[in-house]
């Protein structure tokens, strides 16, 4: 029992730092079904695409095992790169694979999105032969430096995903209710038809959603690539159903909710390996999942919050 208590405050921070990751992905699921009420399915991989062009960037600015520029830009450059990328790779999506059904059957766009996802997937599995790419963090972000704090070891790449992760989820929650373009999302999400009638453009609002979600991915795959230290291509699909998971568990549509559902899927995840092998840590999750939504069929903040993109 005594080994039991010693695993668990490394485990909340385990827990945090997946938790911002988790977060940070699942917005985009939530904002994409608040603003059209359609599942993107191929959000997951828009997150693999982010890993990548973060190794991408990683591999463009390291030499022989060293960086040939200061670490911080180095990591600037990878957030930075892979959010164009993805942000660019939402607005493509949303033209060619939303826009023309929006109007039609609504399992039109999700068998859509589906496509888009496998026709990503297969593609960064031929430009990488399905090999795991390497991230060396180390060479970034000293593996030793960080704090001790209650039992638990916080390295700085931990902090950073944290402190990053916030920062972003705070300044997004202050977009989408302090600004213009929050306005026009949250009046959209209520009644696109009625949004329009007062002159606000539909269109604009969501591919904007759809650049902002995906921004996120891209974000959320650099910060999981400097965690787990590689990337692959399968890297989209377990994230994708986790950040579904997770913006379901805190009531889809609903922005702090899916933050708050990321951050409990995330310590499910990791405190779930104190009592069971690894291996066994989805179903858990999916376990705790099924329970929370017999007992709370809206998610967490589903019926909490009038507002909802």
């Amino acid at each position: 029992m005594d080994q039991v208590l010693v695993q668990v405050p490394q485990q909340i921070v385990n827990g945090i730092t997946l938790g911002c990751v988790y977060a940070l992905l699942a917005l985009g699921y939530s904002m994409v079904y608040g603003v059209l009420k359609m599942l993107n399915f191929a959000h997951g991989d828009v997150f693999m695409v982010g890993a990548f062009a973060g190794w991408g960037v990683f591999s463009l600015l390291t030499r022989g095992g060293s960086p040939v520029v200061n670490a911080t830009f180095i990591l600037a450059a990878m957030v930075l790169g892979a959010t164009a990328a993805t942000a660019l790779l939402g607005a493509v999506i949303e033209r060619l694979a939303y826009r023309p059904l929006r109007k039609g059957s609504r399992l039109a766009p999700l068998i859509s999105a589906l496509g888009v996802s496998i026709i990503l997937q297969n593609m960064a599995m031929l430009m990488t032969s399905g090999r795991a790419k390497a991230i060396q963090t180390e060479l970034l972000i000293p593996a030793g430096a960080g704090v001790h704090l209650g039992g638990a070891s916080i390295s700085v790449a931990r902090l950073l995903i944290v402190g990053t992760s916030v920062g972003i989820m705070l300044a997004l929650d202050s977009v989408v209710r302090r600004t213009r373009l929050g306005r026009e999302m949250r009046a959209t999400s209520q009644d696109l038809e009625a949004a329009e009638y007062v002159g606000i453009r539909t269109s604009r609002v969501i591919v904007s959603t759809f650049i902002i979600g995906s921004g996120l991915a891209g974000v959320a795959g650099v910060m999981i690539g400097l965690y787990y230290m590689q990337v692959d291509f399968t890297l989209g699909f377990s994230a994708g159903i986790k950040a579904f998971t997770a913006a379901v568990l805190g009531g889809i549509g609903n922005m702090r909710g899916a933050m708050a559902g990321g951050l409990l899927l995330g310590l499910t995840e990791s405190l779930g390996v104190i009592v069971a092998a690894p291996v066994y840590k989805d179903a858990i999750v999916f376990t705790a999942l099924v329970a929370a939504l017999i007992l709370r069929p809206a998610g967490l903040l589903g019926t909490q919050v009038r507002d909802r993109v």
